[in-house]
This record gives structure tokens, C-alpha cells and sequence, in this order.
């Protein structure tokens, strides 16, 4: 029981440090840059138009974006972390996730999902509710990419 209080909050000790947040950030833009470029067919032009839009209106949009959802985004991820260091049996971080893809997309479209239910617009409701399967699909096609980040500086 000691081992495992003292396990509790260490991704976000890791992640979250004034040292290494700031590092963190430039690799989330990366991985989200490379998983843009990555898309293909009419979806991917569409979301490759949409993302350099954003870009060309707001240059840091995207790594301050980022910058207010890492906390979340940790915490959402400590209990697969944690799993991870006590069942992973010598398995790299990224393997590990990448086996379990609609968990970790889950845990992180929580936050959304959150945010969504306490919305006061029913047709911004009704929206997510429509767009949140091809997120989920968005996110898992990024797991590896995600666990490979978590492992260059939580592993």
C-alpha cells in the first residue's frame, strides 16, 4: 500500500515540473502536428485546412491550448501510469498504451466529455455528442505517438 501511495501524482510530478513542462509543450505540439500531417483522404485535407487555419490566426494557439488541458491530461493518465508501473512487467510505456488505445482515449476525451455535460447549449451538447466518435477514433489512431511522449519523460 505504501508503494503504491507514494506511485500516486509521480506522472504529474514528472510531467508537470517548471524544468520539464515547458519541454512537454513543444513535444504535445509536435505529436499533434505529426498526427495532422499524418491524416489522409477528403478527412485529412479537411482537418489539415482547419489546423493551418488556427495555426495562421493564432501562431501559439495550439501549445497554449495545450498548455491549459496538461494538467487534466495527466491526471486523466495517472491511473494508466500507474498500472502500467505496477503490471507492465518490463513492457515499454508506449506498448503498453498503444495495447490499450480506447482506454487511454477515453481517459483523455473525459475531459472533454466533462466539459460537454456542463455545457448550458443543448445544439453545443448535441454537437459533441455527434463529432465525439470521430474524436475517439482521432485519439486512438494517436495513442502510440502519445505513449511515446509519456515515455521520453515518465518511464
Amino acid at each position: 500500500m505504501a508503494d503504491k501511495e507514494r506511485s500516486m501524482g509521480a506522472l504529474k510530478d514528472k510531467l508537470l515540473a517548471p524544468g520539464v513542462r515547458p519541454r512537454v509543450l513543444e513535444d504535445c505540439v509536435q505529436v499533434i502536428d505529426a498526427e495532422v500531417q499524418a491524416k489522409g483522404g477528403l478527412t485529412g485535407l479537411a482537418i489539415k485546412g482547419a489546423y493551418k487555419m488556427v495555426k495562421t490566426v493564432g501562431p501559439s494557439i495550439i501549445r497554449d491550448s495545450m498548455d491549459g488541458l496538461l494538467d487534466d491530461f495527466a491526471g486523466r493518465l495517472e491511473p494508466i501510469y500507474d498500472e502500467w508501473k505496477e503490471k507492465g512487467a518490463g513492457q515499454k510505456l508506449q506498448a503498453y498504451m498503444a495495447a490499450r488505445t480506447a482506454q487511454v482515449a477515453n481517459a483523455l476525451l473525459g475531459i472533454t466529455d466533462d466539459r460537454a455535460r456542463r455545457a448550458n447549449s443543448g445544439t453545443l451538447k448535441k454537437a459533441y455528442e455527434t463529432l465525439r466518435p470521430t474524436g475517439q477514433k482521432h485519439v486512438e489512431e494517436a495513442v502510440p505517438r502519445i505513449g511515446g511522449l509519456l515515455e521520453k519523460y515518465a518511464a
